[in-house]
Parts: structure tokens; sequence; C-alpha cells
């Protein structure tokens, strides 16, 4: 068996990596689904007594934030939190980045003409790797973007999209900015059945991502974080990109 130094790895990443934040940070302006409160806290404990403690004084949602949905919300008898490995949150990283069409059509969903249109530029994507989509969403202050008649505007996925990834390049997990997977205009009409199927596949999905302007398309590789909460479909997630320089 080779003897492997990971800290010597480490070392050159370190040296020779970009390490580029993806979640947002946790606080009571955290983007997050509108149905669910803000978070709040209030300290019970400070220095004068030898150390601070918050305590969390709202009901949040576990899906608060940047969070990861496991398996679990929709189908009986799927993975919750605890039971995803270990293995499964470190993968290989590919960004497919819609912003310009965005830019002009904020009802847009990520297609597998994306898909097919990505690949002829950097390669077929890889099995077991994580792919997001890049849509700048996240650089805006007003997410949800209701019209006048309360209608939300915001992109997603296609389901000819994830039904692509899933069976013809079997990856492991999905991303996004925004706070849901479908687009909202058609979760408004026909519910969110992008979300419900990509979850249904066992796989997972880690939503309001950021900084995916910063990653490049392929090359990286991303790490999530979040408890190994027992039969917890989703939590708030910290997740971070190992990138190249340059």
């Amino acid at each position: 068996m080779a003897n492997l130094n990971l800290w010597d790895d480490l070392k050159r990443w370190k040296s020779e990596c970009e390490f580029v934040e993806l979640s947002h940070e946790f606080s009571p302006e955290t983007p997050h689904w509108s149905g669910f409160p803000a978070m709040s806290y209030e300290k019970i404990f400070d220095y004068e007594v030898g150390f601070r403690v918050h305590k969390v004084t709202a009901v949040v949602a576990s899906q608060y934030g940047t969070h990861v949905d496991a398996p679990g919300p929709f189908v009986p008898g799927t993975r919750m939190l605890n039971e995803l490995r270990a293995d499964e949150l470190v993968l290989p990283l590919v960004v497919i980045d819609v912003s310009a069409k965005v830019a002009e059509d904020c009802d847009y969903g990520v297609s597998v003409a994306d898909i097919e249109d990505f690949e002829a530029k950097y390669g077929r994507i890889p099995d077991g790797c994580f792919v997001a989509a890049r849509t700048d969403w996240s650089k805006r202050e007003d997410m949800d973007n209701f019209d006048e008649n309360g209608q939300k505007h915001y992109p997603g996925w296609g389901m000819d999209a994830l039904k692509f990834l899933v069976e013809e390049r079997n990856v492991a997990a999905i991303g996004h900015e925004t706070s849901d997977t479908d687009v909202a205009v058609r979760s408004a009409a026909g519910g969110y059945v992008c979300e419900y199927y990509i979850l249904e596949q066992d796989r997972y999905q880690i939503e309001l991502l950021k900084n995916l302007d910063k990653v490049p398309p392929t090359g990286s590789v991303i790490v999530c974080g979040f408890p190994r909460g027992v039969d917890l479909t989703g939590f708030h997630a910290r997740c971070y990109a190992i990138c190249p320089k340059g």
C-alpha cells in the first residue's frame, strides 16, 4: 500500500488552491424561504462570567439559509441527514453557468441543452459529482422577486435537466442559489416536482449557495458540512469549494 501523507497534500492545496466560501452567514438577515420566519437570538452568558453563549429564541426551520436537503422530506423510507455517508460530502464540483439567460428571463429553468453546451466546451460531466447551477441570483437583495400579484419569480432546474443528470450522468448531488429547486412560477402551477424528483432518487441537494461565480466550471471540489441530525430532513450547511488558482 502506498505511503500516503495527506498532510503534505493539504499543505500543497493551501498553497496552490483557493478556498471559496459557498454559504451565507447564519443570522436574522440570512436569505431563506419566505415561508419560514427569520431567526433571532439573545446572549445568555457573556465574557464577564467567563464565556459567551447565545440562545436561538425564534423557532427556525431546519432548512434555513444555506442548507442541505437529505432525500427524506417527501418520500417515507428514504435517507435522513444522519444516514448520509461522510464520503458523500466531498465531491468533484461542476458549475453550469446560466446567469446570462437568467438575466434575460428570471423564470428560466436549466435545460438539457445547457448541459450539452457545457459538455461540448468542458467535457463530459463525471460520474458521482456535485452539479451546481450558477444563476447569480444570490447577488440580489430581493431573492423572492414578488410581482404585483404576489407571485414569486426566480430561476431553477428543468425536469429534463435533472433526469439527464441522474439517469445519464449519475450525479451524486445538486445545488443552486435560490431557495427552491423548481422555477418559482412552475412550482406555483404544478408543485415542487423537480425537488421531489431529485430527492426521490436518493440524492441530496444544497440550496441558497453563493459565490458560484468565483468557482471554475470544472476541476474544483466541494466540501459540505452539517449536523448528523437523527430523523432530520435538512439543516443549515457550511459549504466551500477548493479551486485551482488562476
